[in-house]
């Protein structure tokens, strides 16, 4: 089987290296500040000003350009169809890969940088942590060791999100997710109203499933996304990212007595380090191979990350 990250006259990506890449910033300007930055990454992520302006600029100057793209597209049509509703459609950007890969600090490192463009676009950020079962559901249908594949989310509701913000449809909401409490928020609900982009991040995003035999139409998340990014590294690096992470929220998060797991944070470090091992192992590393990695070549955008976490290469799907 032909490897499509292999750089190849067949393969459906382009390939860069980051020194390349960095050169497509162009005269795109640095509007974060470094303390910003230190805000925005995620515990263990060491991406700095250096890597926004080397890897983020370029790609946010790539999707404020389909942004662009999209909008006349739009009107285009709106022109061919004899319409004119004034209403716009917002531009949903899908962001996947493994956990603890860095899908989060992309997201929130992308969001600002948009929102930040001469136009000032209205730039919203949802996860579909919000959209997974209630651990009472979960534990109710022997989910709690399924956490995060595609069968603990309600899919239903991420469809019924994504086809209301594609539509234009003012105020919708999303549940909201609690890291600290491992928890859907009863009643808590956060608003999104008519965004120009929408990024939404998520493990299984971009994933499909069987297509019924007789024809009925069966929507994919990843159909409402106009674009789509892949955060990708090799899985012993992500591997060790979770496991530093456990052990590093061990001595700050965990040891807050609310948390969902405080009690890790009272055991010693050796038996902390097999419960993380173990939980990469049994959990994790299934969920990688089964239903998050098989998805990264439907992908428009793959940033690939060496072992110091900061990416190395990037794979931008041919037009």
């Amino acid at each position: 089987m032909m490897d499509q990250l292999a750089p190849s006259r067949f393969s459906p990506y382009r390939i860069f290296p980051a020194a390349e890449w960095a050169k497509f910033r162009a005269d795109a300007p640095l509007t974060l500040t470094a303390d910003e930055v230190r805000r925005l990454r995620s515990i263990g992520d060491p991406v700095d000003l250096d890597e926004v302006a080397r890897i983020y600029l370029a790609v946010s100057r790539l999707l404020y350009a389909h942004v662009e793209a999209s909008q006349l597209l739009f009107g285009q049509r709106q022109s061919f169809l004899a319409e004119d509703s004034g209403q716009k459609t917002p531009f949903i950007i899908g962001i996947a890969g493994s956990v603890a890969v860095g899908k989060s600090t992309t997201a929130r490192v992308l969001k600002e940088l948009l929102a930040r463009w001469p136009s000032s676009p209205k730039v919203d950020l949802i996860t579909t942590d919000g959209f997974l079962y209630p651990n009472a559901v979960l534990q109710a249908e022997g989910l709690m060791q399924r956490k995060g594949f595609p069968e603990s989310y309600d899919i239903g509701a991420i469809l019924r999100f994504l086809s209301e913000i594609k539509a234009g449809v003012p105020r919708v909401e999303a549940p909201v997710y609690s890291h600290f409490y491992y928890d859907v928020v009863p009643g808590q609900k956060v608003t999104i109203d008519r965004p120009d982009i929408l990024i939404f991040e998520g493990l299984n995003v971009l994933q499909v499933r069987d297509m019924p035999a007789d024809g009925t139409a069966v929507p994919f998340v990843s159909d409402f996304f106009d674009h789509s990014i892949y955060i990708d590294a090799d899985e012993a690096d992500i591997k060790r990212w979770y496991i530093e992470r456990f052990m590093r929220l061990r001595e700050t998060a965990f040891r807050e007595t609310g948390s969902f797991f405080h009690r890790y944070s009272q055991i010693s470090p050796e038996e902390a380090l097999t419960i993380a091992q173990g939980l990469w192992s049994n959990i994790n590393e299934i969920n990688l191979h089964a239903n998050i990695l098989p998805t990264r070549p439907r992908a428009d955008l793959i940033l690939r990350k060496g072992p110091d976490h900061l990416i190395e290469q990037v794979a931008l799907r041919k037009l």
